[in-house]
């Protein structure tokens, strides 16, 4: 018996809600199902073309409401819905917000996420900023099989992961690394409480002066 996709309730036609928030409600809807959910966890880390189980839920929505032939899109959607999937039980009973009252820039993204799990002692200050700042230097291809462990840890530690912000974040990094990457460091120089002065860096030039 083949586990047919979940009827998913009309999406708000307002023109205020995005169309990452209406997808990630979607994805929150499909995961409802057991079978569903499992199906779209398969696909963690995986390039679209290894997520053979995730199409028959993925492809109508990209065809509807995205431009589903640049690579880039399809893997930042692929990405995000098994991420979701991927929710340890404590998370998911979260619903998404679609408050559009709130400016998107104000939004949390990753690295909001990051010092807020800092501030809160789920991670060290030193790995926090580590990741944020190995990821500024990839390209999206290198950050995606890391998203998995990295999400995870958040969401066991409490800390809310905005799904929507994430997945355009992801549909843009190629096209925009530098200008998201700041975002997410500036996000999180705000987010994080610092409990000690970073070391300093020190050049070559420096140390010889010494």
């Amino acid at each position: 018996m083949t586990d047919s996709v979940p009827t998913a309730s009309a999406p708000p036609t307002s023109s205020t809600v995005r169309v990452s928030d209406r997808f990630v409600a979607y994805v929150h809807q499909l995961c409802a199902s057991k079978q569903t959910r499992a199906a779209l966890r398969r696909g963690l880390g995986l390039p679209v073309q290894r997520c053979n189980y995730m199409h028959r839920y993925l492809v109508p929505w990209l065809r509807d409401h995205d431009d589903p032939h640049h690579g880039d899109v399809r893997r930042a959607y692929y990405a995000v819905a098994s991420l979701i999937a991927a929710r340890p039980r404590s998370a998911r009973d979260t619903t998404p917000s679609q408050d559009a009252s709130v400016s998107w820039y104000e939004r949390p993204n990753l690295g909001a996420s990051l010092g807020q799990a800092v501030a809160k002692g789920v991670l060290k200050e030193n790995t926090a900023e580590s990741a944020l700042h190995l990821m500024a230097r990839q390209s999206s291809d290198a950050i995606h099989p890391g998203l998995p462990a990295l999400t995870r840890q958040l969401l066991a530690g409490g800390i809310t992961v905005d799904w929507a912000v994430l997945l355009e974040d992801l549909t843009w990094w190629n096209r925009s690394r530098d200008r998201i990457a700041t975002r997410w460091l500036e996000s999180y120089f705000r987010t994080a409480t610092h409990t000690t002065d970073p070391a300093p860096i020190t050049t070559a030039a420096e140390e010889n002066d010494r």
